[in-house]
């Protein structure tokens, strides 16, 4: 039976993959979340960056209740206004050809690696299947992209996984240009590591992976799940990294909190998919269709992305103020607002651990990358002030856990 005591529910009829405690949540407003005891919290997590426009937005609700008044769903055998103006606002972003709609980063990454080997296959021939990807990245739980996230904690439960996947260091250039040939269908890369610590790609790393994919004819995969739609202060991160994506992957802000991904494909590889090779019943569906439209143009608008990079830069100022007062402190970390600070010394993780939990009890809502990095995704509206008022309670954090 489950329990709700203080806003907290225990033992819920949710898999043991989960905790079996939650703090149960009611409503939001700005950057604000609040529980089902009327307690009020500084979101620093935005959902793990699916929130970006904050909470109790009118306009996205407005629009969802009116297309759901309309026609809610008709599958992939039909098509709506709402998906075709999204399709042509996000292939229009970037020099894409095509978009193919799903409802998660997950399904979005498999998609990629579905369209990467058939690319591969047909202009290259049998044997040029394998995905590359790095030490400490994240593309998903499904048993794909599961195979292209090395980490022994996800990926040991469910082996054998897909064959033909491999991962060397992220950022090593060295190894990049040891690994990498033409029996390669793509390579899988976020711009930010946005599991993995927050390492940010360094333009020689960059460059040289548009090189080698370029020389070797591989789709270059850039896993925007997180970092896409203004995240890094740029629509696509990619763009300000230095990287050029063949595929680019997008979905936790998309839609607006709703589930929807999209696989963004150039023209050489979607002149070579036939009819039924790859499909989905809910991808694309008319209501996060129209919800995704109202983002991307809110989000995809130059002021906006202008605001988000100093923001950005605001917030990691504070961060690196916090790190040189406190000895626990190291490297911080990201870029725009999706920025970290490393807990380092020998009970870093669970001091992280404890960082994270005092600061909600104190009304901070604050995430983990990696081992012990403090992990803040912030919703994108966010004021300086509000950047402040967290700072000011994780001080409070600090003192009470470290003196």
């Amino acid at each position: 039976m489950v329990e709700i005591t203080k806003a907290a529910a225990k033992n819920p009829p949710f898999p043991k993959n989960y905790s079996n405690e939650f703090l149960v949540l009611d409503k939001g407003e700005g950057v604000y979340l609040y529980d089902v005891d009327g307690k009020k919290y500084l979101d620093f997590g935005s959902g793990i960056a699916v929130n970006a426009l904050g909470y109790g937005l009118k306009g996205p609700a407005e629009i969802a209740a009116k297309q759901m008044m309309k026609v809610t769903h008709v599958s992939n055998l039909y098509t709506t206004e709402p998906t075709l103006e999204l399709a042509y606002k996000l292939t229009t972003a970037g020099n894409f050809a095509a978009v193919h709609f799903g409802n998660s980063g997950s399904e979005a990454n498999e998609a990629a690696i579905k369209y990467a080997r058939l690319y591969a296959k047909r202009t290259k021939g049998e044997g040029h299947h394998k995905i590359l990807s790095f030490n400490n990245a994240f593309h998903g739980r499904t048993l794909g992209a599961l195979a292209c996230t090395p980490t022994e904690k996800y990926q040991e439960p469910f082996g054998p996984l897909m064959e033909g996947t491999l991962s060397i260091p992220f950022n090593d250039t060295a190894a990049l240009e040891k690994t990498l040939d033409e029996s390669f269908a793509a390579v899988f890369v976020e711009p930010v590591q946005g599991e993995g610590g927050l390492e940010v790609i360094s333009p020689d790393f960059a460059e040289k992976l548009n090189e080698l994919c370029k020389k070797f004819d591989i789709l270059l995969v850039a896993d925007e799940v997180q970092t896409g739609m203004g995240r890094t202060g740029e629509f696509f991160a990619s763009a300000g990294l230095g990287l050029t994506p063949d595929i680019i992957t997008l979905a936790k802000p998309l839609a607006g909190g709703l589930p929807l991904s999209a696989t963004l494909i150039p023209d050489r590889v979607n002149k070579l998919i036939k009819l039924g090779e790859h499909g989905t019943t809910f991808g694309g569906g008319p209501v996060t269709c129209a919800v995704a439209c109202y983002m991307v143009d809110a989000i995809f608008h130059p002021v906006f992305l202008t605001k988000v990079k100093a923001k950005g830069e605001f917030l990691k100022s504070e961060l690196e103020k916090l790190a040189s007062e406190y000895s626990f402190l190291g490297k911080v970390k990201g870029t725009g607002l999706m920025q970290g600070v490393e807990v380092i010394g020998q009970d870093a993780e669970v001091l992280s651990g404890k960082i994270i939990k005092t600061g909600r009890d104190k009304g901070l809502l604050i995430l983990r990358s990696g081992k012990s990095t403090l992990r803040i995704l912030p919703p994108l509206v966010i004021e300086e002030s509000e950047i402040l008022e967290g700072i000011s309670i994780l001080k409070k954090v600090f003192k009470e856990l470290k003196g």
